[in-house]
């Protein structure tokens, strides 16, 4: 466990503080996606099995009245299925952002070695380029598998949202 701490410390000091922002960043969003598959698979079957069951009690389900409760209980469902999606996808879009500030600032960092230095040193320059191009591969990573996640997650939401319809027929 200590080499695996050593190891992420090592890293993160090779990748400059923005890798560590990048990092939370990232942990933020898996845990709002995880959240929401969870919703998803688990919590909301109940809250659909107990709508459906509300429709299925009403004596009236042709008039204007009862389709405007099919449409209220369709949209307070939809937007229960949203939840943090709008989030995820927020954050999916501020990975590669993130990154690319990382590479200003690594670019930065070489660019001070190359004034105090001159230019013919690489070894100095390492750690400036190391550090621009580090917390660039980590923000495409997270905004990568985010992507992929969110696009799973919009997929589902359309998928139960007809599902939902269906279930609330119209007719007697």
């Amino acid at each position: 466990m200590i080499e695996f701490l050593e190891a992420i410390r090592d890293f993160t000091e090779t990748g400059g503080q923005v890798l560590l922002v990048i990092g939370l960043l990232i942990f933020v969003m898996w845990l709002l996606i995880l959240e929401r598959a969870l919703y998803l698979l688990i919590w909301h079957k109940n809250l659909r099995k107990d709508a459906v069951a509300m429709w299925k009690a009403r004596d009236d389900r042709t008039s204007w009245y009862a389709e405007q409760v099919r449409s209220k209980m369709i949209s307070s469902l939809t937007i229960k299925l949203n939840g943090s999606i709008p989030v995820i996808q927020a954050l999916v879009a501020l990975c590669p952002l993130l990154g690319l500030m990382g590479t200003v600032t690594g670019m930065i960092e070489v660019f001070d070695v190359m004034a105090i230095s001159g230019s013919g040193n690489a070894r100095s320059m390492a750690s400036g380029v190391s550090k621009a191009t580090i917390p660039t591969m980590a923000g495409m990573v997270g905004a990568l598998s985010g992507v992929f996640a969110s696009t799973w997650l919009n997929r589902k939401v359309k998928t139960e949202r007809a599902h939902l319809e269906e279930s609330l027929i119209k007719r007697k």
